[in-house]
């Protein structure tokens, strides 16, 4: 498999992921077909849109292969039907969303390695990717944001993932390597602190210093 072929899976697996995260929300939201639709859309293809802009790349992903759009659209039917099956439509949605997560930002950081950027430009596009269709989804369907919830690792997975993929590319390891073993550290990441509350200590406030 190509690493041009391996990028563009996992762009069609963030884009079917974050979709159903999307109209997960959208379900949350007792939005209609059409709303299912766009949160689903929004969500998926928001990230690698980000991406693709700033890269100056000739054509956004899915507008040069607007296929990513058709799929976001089934998976948004297909939750629109299937959604009153699940007890926790929010617990399915944070891990679903810790998978599309972890594809994503290895589908970002692995379209900048193919364009010939440096580790930085690298690092941050995988957090790009990975993040920005799920903050969008959670802004627009009036959810608190997963990115910056108190403490949770999110962000930090995303940028945890990017720099492995980019340590393992600099000791001489494959491309492919390196960017499934970035979305293995972004899932674990994730997931542990979903289901053992891994996380970073946050600021909290002191009182000023009072001179005596």
């Amino acid at each position: 498999m190509s690493f041009e072929t391996l990028i563009a899976m996992l762009d069609y697996g963030a884009v079917l992921v974050f979709a159903l995260t999307g109209a997960l929300v959208a379900s949350r939201a007792q939005l209609d077909p059409v709303g299912f639709i766009f949160m689903a859309t929004l969500t998926a293809v928001g990230g690698g849109t980000l991406r693709d802009l700033i890269l100056g790349r000739d054509a956004v992903f899915w507008v040069a292969q607007p296929a990513y759009v058709l799929i976001a659209a089934a998976a948004a039917l297909l939750v629109f039907w299937t959604a009153h099956l699940f007890e926790s439509r929010y617990g399915l949605l944070l891990w679903l969303d810790s998978v599309a997560l972890a594809v994503a930002a290895a589908a970002g950081a692995g379209v900048a390695m193919d364009a010939g950027f440096g580790p930085v430009i690298v690092v941050i596009m995988g957090v790009v990717t990975g993040t920005f269709g799920g903050l969008m989804r959670d802004v627009v369907g009036n959810e608190v944001p997963l990115g910056l919830k108190q403490g949770q690792l999110y962000l930090t997975a995303a940028f945890g993932g990017a720099v492995t993929a980019v340590l393992l590319e600099w000791l001489g390891f494959q491309r492919g390597v390196s960017l499934i073993a970035c979305a293995a550290v972004v899932w674990v990441l994730r997931a542990g602190s979903l289901a053992w509350g891994w996380k970073l200590p946050v600021y909290r406030p002191r009182p000023p210093r009072t001179r005596g």
